[in-house]
């Protein structure tokens, strides 16, 4: 009974250590930055598989294990004040942020594009732009906790998945 309660107080414990774990099973998204590609593993298969935009440098991009903590339908840009819905807003349809750097999930994410001729390219700030369709179909099956695993790495996206115990 007390290992019990004491696991109960743990969890609930922000020094709980397996919050950015991906376990057996779990949906990820991967990054991988060297190539500019995602894929969304679901059930343990790659469910989507896509061309991205990231960091103009390769610092821009952290990486690492994130998780999901926001979701967006037309996302507002504060940064030039452009509403959500036009045209001129660069994050396009929708934006999935996660907490990157200590972030609340509003500054790093994966959004659209109003560019999308950028896509397989080094030019964001440090989102991770993607398609519009592949954007839109990733985001109605994303959930707020799914784990993304952001990477520069020559590996597959089967071995990503494996060493990160999904596969």
């Amino acid at each position: 009974m007390r290992v019990f309660l004491i696991l109960f107080i743990l969890a609930g414990s922000p020094f709980w250590p397996f919050d950015a774990e991906v376990l057996p099973g779990d949906p990820l998204i991967i990054v991988n930055k060297k190539t500019n590609e995602l894929a969304w593993v679901d059930q343990g298969e790659i469910r989507l598989r896509t061309k991205v935009a990231t960091g103009k440098t390769n610092d821009l991009t952290p990486e690492g294990i994130f998780t999901v903590k926001v979701k967006a339908v037309n996302p507002y840009y504060r940064k030039k004040n452009i509403p959500g819905g036009d045209q001129r807003n660069p994050l396009g349809s929708r934006w999935i942020g996660f907490d990157a750097e200590g972030t609340d999930g509003r500054i790093y994410g994966l959004h659209g594009t109003n560019q999308p001729h950028s896509i397989g390219s080094y030019v964001s700030e440090g989102c991770i732009r993607l398609p519009k369709m592949s954007l839109e179909s990733l985001y109605a099956q994303v959930e707020a906790g799914t784990k993304i695993l952001i990477t520069h790495s020559d590996k597959s996206f089967e071995q990503l998945a494996s060493e990160a115990g999904v596969r």
